[in-house]
């Protein structure tokens, strides 16, 4: 990578969970963010000393007088001037209320300014995963009512399913479920980031076994499915998909590591699209996507020319490279615990391994930063 930056200058909000050891929510993005060359506000929606995959914590959850407080706090200092805003966790309903209404109001003032593709709200609705809820029963409706003011939304297999209302069992689901996600709550782009059925890959793809680059990946596979609808009155999902191989290791983070390249490479990609299109006034839906609402492309691109397949790509090549180095990294550390302490109890055994599955980020700017994109998105 050069000396410049990928993105334009970006000012970004970002709203998650903090911890003070460890790397998960607001350490992941701020530190991916401004490494990538957005200069970043953290809104931290809890304080705890390390994340609770570790199964015990101290710390404190912020409520949603404090998320206002905070906010009106930057207000009253004109520190309100965001180009984008990445949402993670948020603990409670009546929080993520607090938070929807900071979105709202950062949205009214990019149109009220006739700007309104200054304003671009990343939503990742955190609630559960592998069919269990880690929130309360009414963060899901209070979820419902927010993602129609989103932009980009980064729900798992399991929120998606939460969020249409619609079971996803095979392709044709899936694609019901995205169609939900466009016709029903009006999302322009949707990306779900983990899906763990089995999809068909293209004749060509199929005769090409994906790349195996460490030792720690494993035959299994899983996909990141997306699409962009579009613009008409009946808008229609424009879909694609990237396998992507599974490592062998657990670990906690990766939502948000993934929530926070998104941002910086939908940011690049329609960046790059305006570049390549020369900002031709000529162009339908006239001048820069970058000025539109959501960046919503033309209804004749291609799913698979969509700047959100383009960062869906870099961003699977960045979580590819810095897994890889954090599961070898685990791997290697486990077995010298192991080799230099066999007997050590259970309970202690997850504490050292908790640690030594925190994502490897701080030595590995460079997978960040040009990564080598191995897995290309395909058509579903």
């Amino acid at each position: 990578m050069g000396a410049e930056p990928p993105v334009p200058e970006t000012s970004v909000l970002a709203v998650a969970s903090h911890v003070v050891s460890g790397n998960v929510g607001n350490k992941i993005a701020v530190f991916v963010l401004q490494s990538l060359g957005c200069d970043v506000s953290a809104l931290n929606t809890v304080q705890f000393s390390n994340h609770t995959g570790y199964k015990q914590w101290k710390g404190t959850r912020v409520s949603a007088q404090e998320i206002t407080d905070l906010w009106e706090g930057l207000k009253q200092s004109y520190l309100d001037g965001y180009d984008m805003m990445l949402s993670g966790y948020v603990p409670g309903a009546p929080a993520v209320e607090a938070v929807g209404n900071i979105a709202k109001e950062l949205r009214h003032k990019s149109e009220e300014a006739q700007k309104p593709g200054s304003f671009f709200w990343v939503l990742d609705p955190v609630m559960g995963d592998n069919g269990r809820l880690y929130v309360a029963d009414d963060v899901v409706p209070a979820y419902k009512c927010l993602i129609p003011y989103a932009d980009l939304i980064l729900p798992n297999q399991f929120e998606a399913e939460l969020l249409s209302g619609v079971k996803i069992t095979d392709s044709a689901s899936l694609e019901q479920a995205i169609r939900v996600l466009h016709q029903e709550y009006g999302v322009p782009h949707v990306v779900i980031t983990s899906v763990s059925l089995p999809l068909s890959s293209s004749p060509s793809a199929a005769s090409t076994p994906l790349p195996c680059t460490s030792p720690t990946q494993t035959p299994r596979t899983m996909s990141v499915v997306g699409s962009t609808m579009t613009s008409s009155s009946d808008p229609q999902p424009r879909l694609f998909k990237i396998l992507f191989p599974v490592f062998e290791c657990y670990f906690s983070g990766t939502g948000d590591m993934f929530a926070a390249l998104m941002v910086v490479r939908m940011r690049e990609a329609v960046a790059n699209y305006d570049d390549s299109k020369k900002s031709s006034s000529t162009e339908g839906g006239g001048g820069k996507l970058g000025d539109r609402r959501s960046w919503l492309s033309d209804d004749d691109v291609d799913a698979l020319d969509l700047p959100l397949a383009k960062a869906a790509e870099k961003v699977l090549a960045s979580m590819h490279e810095v897994l890889a180095r954090t599961c070898e990294g685990m791997t290697a550390e486990m077995k010298e615990v192991k080799a230099r302490s066999p007997d050590l109890e259970e309970k202690t055994l997850h504490l050292i391994r908790s640690r030594a599955a925190e994502l490897k980020l701080a030595r590995n700017l460079g997978c960040l930063r040009d990564p080598a994109v191995e897995y290309r998105a395909e058509k579903l």
